[in-house]
């Protein structure tokens, strides 16, 4: 097995980190770091520090395995800069999303996880290698990369609208995927986005 590029390595020891110090001081970082919806908690570097805290240990590694499954190899082939900046624009497009859903719903509850980063880098995965085959843990069917895509974005799009698990950002996921997207096309330079020189 190749060894981890340097920066999915650091978005995991940072993860692993906070949750365990998040731990240790009985939650406070949550406190201040999680992404609060518009109002009085909400403070702009949230949109960021959202993205490194986790609300159990399922939650940690379910995230810290896709990370490591999808974003080590985008990371080889994109290089440090490309991969850091669509990790960022991911994050920061689920963050817009979940707070625009927050605003309308008037929940009150903040919101954590690297979740809307992966679903980016999901996305970005079945877009670069369509064809892969990968054997998700649910459920343990082999199929190509865009299908396992369209399954996960449709299936978080219908438990997002029927709100049938709540306690989940299916909206923030669905943002995620939404800026990688775009990021995607931005890079390659198509529509909304003019063709680079």
């Amino acid at each position: 097995m190749p060894p981890l590029p340097p920066i999915t390595k650091a978005l995991l020891l940072i993860n692993v980190g906070a949750f365990f110090l998040d731990q240790l001081f009985g939650g406070q970082l949550t406190r201040w770091l999680a992404l609060w919806p518009i109002g009085p908690g909400f403070l702009p570097f949230q949109v960021v520090t959202y993205a490194f805290l986790h609300g159990n240990l399922a939650h940690l590694f379910f995230n810290m395995l896709g990370l490591w499954m999808f974003g080590a190899e985008l990371e080889r082939v994109w290089g440090e800069q490309r991969f850091m900046r669509f990790y960022a624009a991911s994050v920061l497009s689920a963050a817009a999303a979940q707070l625009l859903v927050t605003w309308l719903a008037g929940s009150f509850y903040p919101t954590v996880g690297a979740s809307g980063g992966l679903f980016g880098l999901l996305l970005a995965f079945g877009m670069m290698f369509p064809n892969r085959i990968i054997m998700p843990l649910f459920p343990p069917i082999p199929m190509k990369a865009k299908t396992f895509v369209t399954v996960y974005g449709a299936l978080e799009l219908v438990l997002g609208v029927t709100g049938t698990q709540e306690g989940v950002a299916h909206f923030a996921h669905l943002g995620g995927m939404l800026g990688g997207y775009l990021m995607i096309r931005y890079w390659r330079g198509q529509p909304p986005f003019r063709r680079r020189r």
